[in-house]
């Protein structure tokens, strides 16, 4: 893993919660995606080398919908950049992680991703980002 790629925070309205991180950031979002797959709506912003990825659910059934009812709003996951998505999930299974996806899919932000799965890290769900 070579950095911090993004910090995915869960929230109930993106045109709200971008206003908010733009007064807490003192920037604009630099872009917004729908991830129709994941059922959601995204929105970053760019702090230095990292990024604060906003998520808003864009259905009922999708996972970020399920995450705020069971938990509210707040920091959803983190996701870390790799190399190699393929030699990383690997690894990680040899070392005994849970992992959700293994054949990675379509992410925001030009990515593939891989997800871990929170019982295996702590209760933190992990994200594994590769640039397309």
């Amino acid at each position: 893993m070579r950095k911090i790629e993004h910090l995915g925070i869960a929230v109930k309205d993106l045109e709200q919660s971008n206003a908010l991180f733009k007064r807490l950031l003192g920037k604009e979002h630099y872009k917004e995606e729908a991830v129709e797959g994941e059922g959601v709506k995204t929105s970053f912003f760019q702090i230095g080398e990292t990024k604060i990825e906003l998520l808003e659910a864009s259905r009922d059934d999708s996972p970020i919908a399920k995450y705020i009812a069971k938990k509210s709003e707040g920091i959803h996951h983190i996701a870390f950049d790799v190399q190699d998505i393929y030699a990383e999930v690997a690894r990680l299974k040899n070392e005994g992680f849970e992992i959700l996806n293994e054949i990675p899919k379509e992410g925001a932000d030009n990515k593939l991703v891989v997800f871990l799965h929170p019982k295996s890290t702590n209760g933190v769900l992990v994200e594994l980002c590769q640039e397309k």
